[in-house]
């Protein structure tokens, strides 16, 4: 089966809960200096429960899909209620699951605890999610023009084994790495050179270049050395700074009608950025204005997956038409 693109990495079940009876309050024994607070001893009403499902790779898969990309997604779930919850996702939205793999262990399963303040804390269980090996994958299956590879659980190895197909038969990469893959910095940065589209945010940018998270302008002229291809920065609030190795795009965001949930804001704009750039590969301004467009709908509603855009929803919708971006030269 010919694919457009066929995204990788991790599967998961999300419930949020939200109660007036959790409460934020200062607490010098955690990072950052608030702890999330409830009674002890006694029963809490929630009074909002949501189920969804999530995951990088589910998360991207379906944005591609919507886009109209034969999309095909490669995770590993359980054989329990959560990982059936995963695959009839995918099914709806018409992805191809015969590359998923099942294991008789449990799904990834995240518990979101909002309190009225609108933070929030995520419980996680990791699951079979981090079990995703070459041994497993259906490399006979990957007859695809795109990967979109998302956090691996810091395994190097397997992104070795996909870089190195996907040079064998010519096959794009875009890459949004989680954490535990970025803190091996010294075994990762070799492979940058191999990925066509890396997506990052300021933080992560500084770690990979060793640059200041103020000095964009340098942080990018170490990053294109580093990996040649179309390197995106997101930056939160802030909106988000694109390079093509000649400029940097910078952009703001959109206005959101209401901030209900940013869980998988980040897969949203880096899916709905790669969407555009396999259909425009020079066109970075349309790819930063779908992305960010993307990534305002998904917020406006609770799970990973809401209101990721349609193809004719961003086409036609006015609301997208328009996003400041300036753009210089990056010498």
């Amino acid at each position: 089966m010919k694919f457009d693109i066929v995204t990788i990495g991790t599967a998961t079940r999300d419930v949020f809960i939200k109660s007036d009876n959790f409460h934020v309050d200062p607490d010098h024994h955690v990072i950052g200096g608030k702890g999330l607070v409830m009674a002890l001893g006694v029963k809490i009403e929630i009074p909002e429960i949501f189920f969804s499902t999530g995951g990088g790779a589910t998360n991207a898969a379906v944005t591609f899909a919507r886009q109209g990309k034969k999309t095909g997604c490669i995770a590993v779930i359980g054989n329990d209620d959560s990982g059936h919850a995963v695959l009839n996702d995918l099914k709806k939205e018409k992805i191809y699951t015969g590359l998923m793999h099942q294991e008789n262990e449990g799904t990834a399963f995240s518990l979101v605890i909002e309190p009225k303040s609108g933070e929030r804390t995520v419980l996680v269980h990791r699951g079979v999610s981090e079990h995703l090996k070459p041994a497993i994958i259906k490399w006979e299956g990957l007859n695809a023009k795109w990967f979109y590879i998302s956090s691996l659980a810091g395994n190097l190895a397997l992104l070795k084994r996909i870089v190195a197909f996907a040079k064998d038969r010519k096959i794009s990469i875009a890459y949004n790495p989680g954490g535990k893959e970025l803190a091996q910095r010294d075994a990762l940065i070799p492979l940058l050179k191999h990925i066509n589209v890396l997506i990052v945010n300021r933080e992560e940018a500084a770690l990979i270049t060793g640059i200041a998270f103020e000095k964009e302008k340098e942080i990018f002229q170490v990053w294109d050395k580093m990996s040649s291809g179309v390197n995106a920065m997101t930056d939160g609030q802030n909106g988000v700074l694109v390079s093509d190795g000649a400029h940097v795009y910078h952009a703001g965001i959109y206005s959101e009608k209401k901030m209900v949930d940013r869980t998988g804001a980040g897969d949203a704009f880096g899916s709905g950025f790669v969407a555009s750039l396999i259909d425009a590969p020079s066109n970075i301004e349309r790819a930063i204005r779908l992305g960010s467009a993307n990534a305002t709908a998904k917020v406006e509603g609770m799970g990973a997956k809401h209101g990721l855009l349609t193809r004719e929803q961003f086409e036609q919708d006015k609301r997208w038409k328009n996003l400041m971006i300036t753009k210089t030269p990056i010498h």
